[in-house]
């Protein structure tokens, strides 16, 4: 009995300590409803065109629901190890190959429309779903926390300067959010549309006038496979609001 009240006090303390908040924590009161709203998103318009597309034929007569019976819900477990590669595979880009090797499709990238809308209704349809980051991807995940840790730019600042050691602070009159990828792609009112998670990391070199890594550069893999073994556990919001 000792041992059991030990355990459930650890356990306690354990739950106690994860102060863990996803981005929109830091939004205001209505832009909470927003997100929560479907009939009000403008982020549930992609999920939208995401449907059309996935029963939709391609150039060469296929669509999505032939192989499968119903949209996955498979966003909180991405990236995942790639056998072919030994790289991780992001879903966008296992969207963007399924596109270009079932359906005859050209390669659009993690932001291209078709992609950004089939990656929006998958998102949406794992929604509540704990992230469940791929433990094969470990040796990605430590060379993403090395990047995370890595002074860049003109401003010599590093990822954890802001969103580990300063999140719920304001930076221009925002608040700092803790960076967990827990909505993506996500509908950002500043672009005015949708976005994949490399489109934000992008931003957030720029903002401390940085260069930004190649567009198949191993530092994006790795940076998504760290922020979704940050984020382990946590529930997955769906198509995503930001300011």
């Amino acid at each position: 009995m000792r041992f059991l009240g030990l355990l459930l006090l650890w356990a306690g303390a354990s739950l106690a300590q994860d102060t863990r908040v996803p981005g929109s924590h830091y939004m205001s009161a209505p832009l909470q409803a927003l997100q929560r709203d479907p009939t009000q998103h403008p982020g549930q318009l992609f999920v939208a065109e995401g449907e059309a597309l996935f029963s939709r034929p391609a150039v060469n007569g296929r669509r999505c629901a032939d192989c499968h019976a119903v949209p996955p819900a498979v966003a909180a477990r991405y990236p995942v190890h790639d056998a072919a590669t030994g790289r991780p595979l992001t879903l966008a880009a296992r969207i963007d190959r399924c596109r270009q090797t079932h359906q005859g499709e050209a390669a659009q990238g993690p932001d291209g429309p078709a992609v950004l809308a089939l990656n929006a209704l998958l998102g949406e349809r794992s929604r509540g779903q704990p992230v469940s980051p791929d433990p094969r991807l470990k040796p990605w995940a430590e060379r993403g926390e090395a990047v995370w840790r890595q002074r860049y730019g003109q401003l010599n600042l590093a990822c954890l300067q802001c969103h580990d050691e300063r999140a719920g602070q304001r930076l221009g009159g925002a608040a700092i959010p803790q960076a967990h990828p827990t909505g993506y792609p996500v509908y950002r009112l500043e672009w005015q549309g949708p976005g994949s998670l490399q489109r934000r990391l992008r931003g957030c070199l720029t903002g401390i006038r940085a260069e930004a890594f190649a567009p198949d550069a191993d530092e994006w893999l790795a940076l998504e496979s760290w922020l979704m073994q940050r984020a382990a556990g946590m529930p997955w919001e769906g198509m995503a609001l930001r300011p």
